[in-house]
């Protein structure tokens, strides 16, 4: 059966674990990046830092440890480990052998400033520039934001969207995308379940695919990293200028531009404003269910402005007709991913279920359980009245179309036939079985099929075995 790729969204501090220890100490040389950091720890973490704010010497651990009740125990350890995981700790030694915890220099002198004020201005402001005869409001900002990330999605399911080749390509690295010789990107499983979570997830998972090309691009990764957690705590509607911005920093730009975190007038404007999307990215919006609750309601207002937000709109019948009640491009495009599309009118889609339509999704990539998912969870609100949902006979019959497909498993080879004796048959196979590459024998009609793999050597062997007899 065919591997179901799990779609894994880490939260921000897991991604930033996995950086060098040499770029997590570079990294918190800004005090946007350590203040966002400090954001998303946990809450008993945020009370360990800021009662060490101030403290110049080491403390010791078992000091540390009583700051808890014994029942909290638990809680205390995973402190532990997120602050030293992120190097927020440092382990000392005390006089006396003892070990203590001290707060990250660098961290504690940028946080204190990032609270408390001082410092350079985390980024040039527009205002240097003059007024702007093309500002752009907050409400124009959230539809070209969801329009530009729309066009992403949209190429995702197969609608006809320009995209740069470097986001195509990007797509494919990420797993979200197949490509294969001289055919078009077409989506996977790990896609589809892209496609199901909200916009800050999705936004979060496809930056964090970014950034893990940002080095092979040529790009500073931790530039670019503290230029998106400055953005995060820019203010909504105020334009920034692009002066004092390295080469890098400007293509990075350009490619925020075409994600839609971004707007700029044109690729050569003095100034650009970061729109919601952009703002609500590094507030940790897979870290815990209270930020995930703010961005998802983040999200669902940018849904709403562009009209994407269509939750609630599919009928399904018993007879396997699909109604989709929405104006939506891309939520169109979704359903014609796994059925076919029979008429469409101004405010309504109808759509069939077929084994056809449902096989060649699967064969994508894209699972039965995800397509009853999608169903189910776009339910219109006529549906949720009913005891079940979805109709049994229609869910019953997409998984039993799945197992009828995964019924057969393909396997390339090599067909060996025509024989002249069995004898002949009989030696070739036994060396194919010895060398391990024997997928299918049939004795009676002497048939054998080896792997690709081991063709070669078997075709060496019989031109050996044919001269010498």
């Amino acid at each position: 059966m065919k591997l179901r790729v799990q779609l894994q969204c880490k939260n921000l501090h897991d991604y930033l674990r996995e950086l060098s220890p040499e770029l997590l100490d570079r990294l918190y040389n800004h005090p946007a990046t350590c203040l966002a950091v400090y954001r998303e720890l946990p809450s008993l973490a945020k009370n360990y830092v800021m009662r060490m704010l101030f403290v110049a010497q080491p403390l010791p651990q078992a000091a540390v440890a009583l700051w808890v009740k014994k029942d909290s125990q638990k809680d205390h350890d995973e402190c532990v480990l997120v602050l030293t995981g992120l190097r927020l700790w440092h382990i000392q030694q005390l006089q006396g052998g003892l070990q203590g915890y001290i707060l990250n220099p660098v961290f504690k002198d940028n946080v204190r400033t990032a609270l408390l004020g001082g410092g350079q201005a985390w980024a040039d402001e527009g205002s240097s520039l003059g007024p702007d005869r093309h500002a752009r409001d907050i409400e124009s900002l959230d539809r070209y934001a969801m329009e530009r990330w729309e066009v992403i999605l949209q190429f995702m399911v197969g609608s006809p969207s320009a995209v740069s080749q470097d986001l195509a390509q990007l797509l494919v690295q990420a797993g979200l995308m197949k490509s294969e010789a001289g055919e078009a990107p077409y989506i996977t499983s790990a896609g589809f379940q892209f496609l199901l979570l909200d916009t800050a997830s999705q936004l979060w998972y496809f930056t964090l695919q970014y950034l893990k090309t940002a080095q092979s691009r040529g790009m500073e990764l931790v530039e670019i990293l503290s230029f998106l957690f400055q953005l995060s705590f820019s203010t909504l509607g105020r334009d920034y200028s692009v002066e004092g911005m390295s080469e890098s920093l400007l293509t990075f730009l350009q490619h925020l531009r075409e994600f839609g975190l971004v707007f700029q007038r044109k690729r050569k404007s003095r100034r650009y404003y970061p729109t919601r999307l952009a703002i609500t990215l590094a507030a940790g919006v897979t870290t815990s269910s209270s930020s995930s609750s703010s961005s998802s309601s983040s999200s669902s207002s940018l849904a709403s402005t562009s009209g994407a937000g269509d939750a609630g709109f599919i009928v399904v019948e018993t007879n396997y007709r699909i109604y989709a009640y929405t104006n939506s491009e891309l939520q169109i495009a979704l359903v014609a991913l796994f059925s076919e599309m029979l008429y469409r009118f101004p405010n309504v889609v109808v759509a069939h279920l077929t084994r056809e339509s449902v096989q060649q999704a699967i064969a994508n990539g894209i699972t039965a359980q995800q397509i009853i998912h999608f169903l189910r969870t776009r339910a219109h609100p006529v549906m949720l009245t009913q005891t079940t949902v979805l109709p049994s006979t229609i869910t019953d019959q997409i998984r039993l179309w799945e197992l009828e497909r995964d019924r057969l498993q393909f396997t390339e080879g090599v067909l060996y036939n025509q024989f002249l004796s069995q004898a002949d048959f009989e030696v070739l196979r036994d060396r194919a079985q010895g060398l391990g590459c024997l997928v299918w024998q049939d004795v009676a009609h002497r048939v054998m099929v080896v792997t690709p793999q081991g063709h070669s050597e078997v075709k060496r062997f019989w031109k050996r075995q044919r001269t010498h007899t």
